[in-house]
């Protein structure tokens, strides 16, 4: 079993890179205008799992949502956990969260990333493997949250729906912890500040959303209020 002090160094790893991609999401040298399959009309999904499978089983190659977007997904260099692709149309998936059993998927809000702040809940969210393994989930939540100091690797953010404040690292438990499920992850621009705040949009298992009555009406409830 591992000790507190181990624990705690665990998590404080986790913050500091939490901060690292909160940072790279934002301090970015590419144009704004960087041409990539972004705004395309999307591909069929059959033949997008096609185009992406390479026979690796269990790697991620790709994300596809129905009338919202189709992109690849890339792993992160080993020991580089703050790694977010520059490259328009490509997302990067989060190593700290597949860790433990979940996905992110982090991208620019100005390339991949935009595509993110089309999502809604009750979407389906596909991910598909490299053998054409595919695996569904159902998006659940939109949290948004302002980052207090923008440009401060130790901000708290104020989520926009209630008000409260939380520390970056009770946030990076909130959305890449627990049960298996999927954040998508980008930084929201506002009043001309690239890092004002972030949104993440979490997507759970689909078998989960339509199994567990207190899941449904969550959803429901969410929707209604929105």
């Amino acid at each position: 079993m591992a000790s507190k002090k181990q624990n705690t160094s665990k998590y404080f790893l986790h913050t500091i890179s939490f901060f690292v991609i909160a940072l790279s999401l934002f301090f970015n040298p590419m144009s704004a205008h960087a041409e990539g399959p972004v705004g395309l009309p999307l591909p069929d999904f059959s033949s997008f799992v096609e185009n992406i499978k390479n026979g690796n089983t269990d790697v991620l190659k790709g994300v596809y949502v129905p009338d919202v977007l189709s992109l690849p997904v890339i792993q992160q260099p080993v020991g580089n956990p703050g790694y977010v692709s520059q490259h328009p149309g490509v997302v990067t998936q989060f190593s700290m969260a597949a860790e433990v059993g979940n996905v992110g998927l982090l991208a620019h809000n100005h390339l991949a990333g935009k595509t993110f702040m089309d999502l809604s809940v009750g979407d389906e969210v596909r991910l598909v493997y490299g053998d054409g393994g595919i695996e569904y989930f159902i998006v659940t939540e939109l949290l948004e949250y302002q980052a207090l100091q923008p440009y401060s690797p130790y901000s708290e953010f104020r989520d926009l729906k209630t008000s409260q404040t939380i520390t970056a690292t009770d946030l990076f438990r909130k959305v890449y912890r627990g049960d298996r499920h999927v954040t998508f992850q980008v930084c929201i621009e506002e009043n001309g500040i690239d890092a004002w705040g972030r949104l993440f949009v979490i997507a759970q298992p689909k078998s989960d959303i339509y199994t567990e009555p207190q899941g449904l009406l969550q959803k429901l409830a969410f929707q209604i209020n929105h």
